[in-house]
């Protein structure tokens, strides 16, 4: 019997030939929001990793919309125009299917490369910086204070979503995620610990979902129907008074309805002063709740390293996909060796097949591992 993992899933009109996905993975390593050689190497890579789908790291609608000055973006024809050759590469030689994850980074923008600093996310020194935008002018813990978005921002930062979408489709992608977690702009919207706002799009749940809620429709509006459209949340903020499960479930219902795709869930990023309870499979108990909750089909991320743990996750019905991130960098065929320890097989480029189960001895470590 096929493993689960390794069992193809259909999103919309997309079908995936298993549920194993590379999660998206900040790289830092583009030039005005355009992406490098890097990009090449990296995604060519993961494109043949076993992986039925490959989502493009967290990428910027508007220039000052990124999280530094090294993150991708979709905000310009420069932008689209350097994608181009990279996806075409990993069409052509990859396996995997390609998606992209659409964000605004709003109060956490104008932050300095993860190497450059001495946490992951210090803000940028003054020289670098650039002004940011945030639902309400709360800082993040040793950031600037943002502008509070007018009516006009918001209207501004919708059509930026819009836009990069429609570069998404001329591009060829197949799938978005919008970027709803981690304490980037959307997610800040959602969160009653940034959101402080008194007009429409703050205090009541309904309030605070609204602008996220607006953004999708609109993203939804202009990418074609068949075409999966997802988004990525935090579920839970880990600091009281923060956004709790309860109404990242509602959220859930409420964006099902606009013809959401499919729900990634994580957890945190509000505030670096949270208590997370980090552990293996750590926010998969909140995959399993809104999937139930919503009927969303949901991936779970987060701590998820080992092949059985991710085949026991989908067994139990916890989600119905697997989001990887830091295991593939580790492994970037982490998918190919999840598929010998589970007896399952999955597409290898023929440049590597000598180096596959069947032909190369070694590769049977993975297979006898766990058994």
């Amino acid at each position: 019997m096929t493993p689960r993992l390794f069992s193809p899933i259909a999103l919309g009109g997309l079908a995936l030939s298993n549920r194993l996905v590379v999660a998206p993975m900040c790289q830092y390593s583009a030039d005005d929001g355009s992406a490098t050689p890097w990009h090449l190497l990296h995604l060519g890579t993961l494109a043949n990793s076993g992986a039925g789908l490959l989502i493009l790291e967290a990428t910027a609608v508007q220039r000052e919309g990124r999280i530094t000055h090294g993150c991708l973006g979709l905000y310009s024809d420069a932008n689209e125009a350097a994608l181009r050759p990279v996806l075409e590469a990993c069409r052509k030689y990859g396996s995997a299917k390609l998606g992209i994850q659409l964000g605004h980074a709003g109060r956490k923008a104008s932050s300095k490369r993860p190497w450059e600093g001495k946490t992951m996310q210090d803000p940028c020194d003054a020289a670098d910086a650039w002004p940011t935008l945030a639902p309400s002018a709360l800082a993040m813990t040793g950031h600037q204070v943002p502008a509070a978005m007018s009516l006009e921002d918001l209207a501004d930062t919708r059509r930026a979503f819009v836009d990069a979408v429609k570069r998404s489709e001329r591009l060829g992608l197949e799938l978005i995620e919008l970027h709803a977690a981690h304490g980037y702009l959307l997610h800040t919207f959602l969160s009653p610990l940034s959101n402080t706002r008194t007009d429409a799009y703050g205090g009541s749940l309904a309030n605070r979902m609204r602008f996220p809620l607006e953004v999708f429709a609109a993203c939804r509006a202009v990418w074609p129907a068949h075409k999966p459209l997802g988004i990525r949340v935090s579920a839970i903020d880990w600091v009281d008074g923060g956004l709790t499960l309860d109404e990242s479930v509602e959220f859930a219902r409420e964006i099902k309805k606009l013809g959401c795709d499919f729900i990634d869930v994580s957890s945190g990023g509000i505030n670096p002063t949270a208590r997370v309870v980090v552990g293996p499979g750590y926010q998969v108990p909140f995959a399993e709740r809104i999937k139930h909750a919503s009927g969303l089909p949901t991936m779970a991320v987060g701590m998820i390293t080992d092949a059985r743990q991710a085949e026991a996750i989908l067994a139990e019905d916890k989600a119905d996909m697997i989001s990887v991130a830091r295991a593939f960098l580790d492994d970037p065929h982490w998918g190919w060796h999840a598929a010998y320890t589970l007896g399952a097989e999955v597409h290898l480029p023929p440049q590597y097949r000598r180096a596959g189960l069947k032909i190369w001895t070694p590769a049977e470590r993975h297979a006898k591992a766990q058994r």
